[in-house]
């Protein structure tokens, strides 16, 4: 069985350091890749584009609301064409960057607030998927399992990556554990590597409560910003080779081929 670890990474921010990331490339496979407007910066695409591309990474772009003051996490009400106009420049700012090393963005995946907003709104999941159909309909599209922005991908037909995420809990809802809460992350990288393979192997969600909902999963991700992102990515991804399954880059998983 194929599956994937992506990783949220270039998020250089006041409320973030990038350390870990050159670490992290050499563990994940492929990169969600800060453009600016929530963290990062021209030299921090450089720098992840360039070692992505020493160590086989694929190359996605992680569009968020244009809000660096808050991460990107605050919840915002834009226009169809304000955010046609957001994802679209994030995209072709890191396209650009890409283009220079030779490499293309081959995967999207909205950030913060953004995709937390687009997971319960299927009118909003709709826009953004129409929006990154029309930037380029070969991009893949690493959305949360079971969420809007699943099923509105799916009536447009695009090519859909599932994740789940390893440093987080689930509600019974199959929505995330909002931050706000004491039970919100995974920081025990023991703890993670367990919730994952489980969820890997059944292909379904934990839920904090011991629910279980059955689901596609394609992808794993660990978020680059919490203080165990790397020993939770070393432990995830040892875990999952010794059990006998195959890491792979999104681009490259059967089902986009």
């Amino acid at each position: 069985m194929e599956i994937n670890i992506n990783c949220d990474l270039g998020e250089k921010s006041k409320y973030h350091s990038n350390k870990h990331d050159p670490d992290l490339l050499e563990i994940v496979n492929s990169a969600n890749i800060a453009c600016g407007y929530h963290a990062g910066d021209e030299e921090t695409m450089n720098q992840v584009v360039e070692i992505s591309k020493k160590n086989g990474v694929s190359i996605g772009a992680h569009p968020s609301f244009n809000d660096p003051e808050n991460f990107g996490r605050e919840r915002m009400n834009l226009s169809s064409s304000e955010l046609e106009k957001l994802i679209t420049d994030q995209y072709e700012i890191l396209q650009t960057i890409s283009s220079n090393h030779g490499e293309n963005v081959t995967h999207i995946k909205p950030h913060g607030a953004l995709n937390n907003m687009a997971c319960e709104d299927i009118d909003l999941a709709t826009t953004l998927a129409k929006v990154i159909k029309r930037i380029n309909p070969e991009l893949i599209y690493l959305v949360p399992t079971g969420s809007k922005m699943e099923q509105a991908a799916k009536k447009l037909d695009m090519k859909i990556a599932c994740e789940i995420f390893a440093d987080r809990n689930y509600e019974d809802d199959g929505n995330l554990v909002s931050r706000k809460k004491p039970h919100a992350l995974i920081t025990d990288p023991e703890q993670a590597k367990k919730h994952v393979l489980k969820m890997v192997q059944t292909q379904s969600l934990n839920c904090h409560s011991g629910k279980q909902i059955p689901c596609e999963i394609d992808s794993i991700c660990i978020h680059g910003d919490n203080i165990s992102s790397l020993e939770t990515a070393k432990s995830v991804r040892k875990n999952l080779l010794d059990n006998g399954l195959k890491l792979e880059t999104l681009n490259k998983m059967k089902k986009f081929i």
